[in-house]
């Protein structure tokens, strides 16, 4: 794959890390207990898989490969958004097990690419 493909990967995944850092911040001094469950969780999950997809995007190689990224990127967006909505806007969070789902079969996309090489 070329780097056209792989940048804005990158770039998603650092700027996932960077704003679970704020939401992190956020929950520690904006919100009550409740509520700083449900956003440490998604400033977790969102500092995790940035970090992969920032560390992984760069070395797209295979179609697979760049699959299970953008549905690590879409699980991401869906579960961690899910949660910080609910609270910031006071949706549902029905969202947060499609993501979680996602997540899940992103890692399992990947682990098969991984067996194939």
């Amino acid at each position: 794959m070329n780097a056209s493909v792989s940048r804005p990967l990158t770039a998603s995944g650092a700027v996932l890390a960077a704003l679970s850092v704020a939401l992190s911040a956020y929950a520690a001094h904006a919100v009550d207990a409740g509520a700083q469950h449900r956003l440490y969780t998604a400033a977790l999950f969102a500092f995790g898989h940035g970090i992969a997809l920032a560390a992984l995007a760069p070395h797209l190689r295979r179609k697979l490969t760049l699959t299970a990224l953008l549905t690590l990127l879409l699980g991401t967006l869906l579960f961690s958004g899910s949660l910080v909505a609910a609270v910031v806007m006071g949706t549902s969070t029905a969202l947060a097990p499609f993501g979680g789902t996602l997540m899940i079969l992103a890692w399992l996309l990947y682990a098969a690419d991984a067996m194939r090489r």
